[in-house]
């Protein structure tokens, strides 16, 4: 008689738990040598299971390393999406909601290890894999979506909606991103004034 196919509630948590062991083990190889001195064997012995796990989960290196890349990715967008859900409401002052949107995202999101992680990961060049374009830009295109929300509101004014919220995005987050690459302790002090600055910027050109 041929054996089932079907996963069992406890068989399925061992294959999710050995999933996220090799997504761990990956993340911190991947981080610390780099994507093309790490192996797949490398991998599994980290992550404890065998090659075959590996690839039976992801295939190869590079969707494994998209995976990591992915999972880092998706912890960031959800900061993001909080920021924006919690503080670009309806009834707010708008200078008051993005001034806080923004300070959010820069005192959340960059000091956190899934930043650095995702810095690291996503900066070591060919032939490294890049994730998808929809993935990659996603928390731009979140706050798009408010900002388009916004314009439909007469909150602001923009005929390119994306432009927009790239000049949002370069003259308050890029910005201090900057000023922390530069001068990491000294920038503390300046991040107030660099997001305050750049969002009364953004407003007398978009309201």
């Amino acid at each position: 008689m041929a054996r089932s196919t079907v996963q069992t509630p406890g068989r399925r948590q061992r294959s999710e738990s050995k999933q996220t062991a090799i997504l761990d083990a990956a993340e911190r190889l991947f981080v610390a040598d780099g994507y093309e001195l790490t192996s797949v064997d490398a991998i599994a012995a980290a992550a404890g299971v065998s090659k075959r796990t590996v690839y039976d989960h992801f295939g190869d290196k590079r969707t494994l390393f998209q995976g990591v890349l992915a999972r880092v990715s998706e912890t960031l967008s959800a900061t993001v999406r909080a920021a924006i859900d919690q503080e670009i409401v309806p009834g707010r002052d708008l200078r008051e909601a993005l001034t806080a949107f923004a300070m959010r995202v820069v005192t959340e999101a960059f000091p956190s290890s899934h930043y650095v992680t995702f810095r690291r990961l996503s900066s070591q060049g060919p032939p490294t894999p890049n994730l998808p374009e929809a993935m990659r830009d996603h928390p731009e295109r979140m706050l798009e979506n408010r900002f388009t929300e916004l314009a439909a509101d007469g909150e602001i004014h923009a005929a390119d909606i994306r432009r927009a919220t790239q000049h949002f995005t370069a003259l308050t987050i890029l910005l201090t991103l900057e000023a922390l690459r530069e001068d990491a302790a000294g920038a503390d002090a300046e991040i107030p004034a660099i997001v305050v600055d750049g969002v009364d910027a953004f407003l007398r050109a978009y309201r």
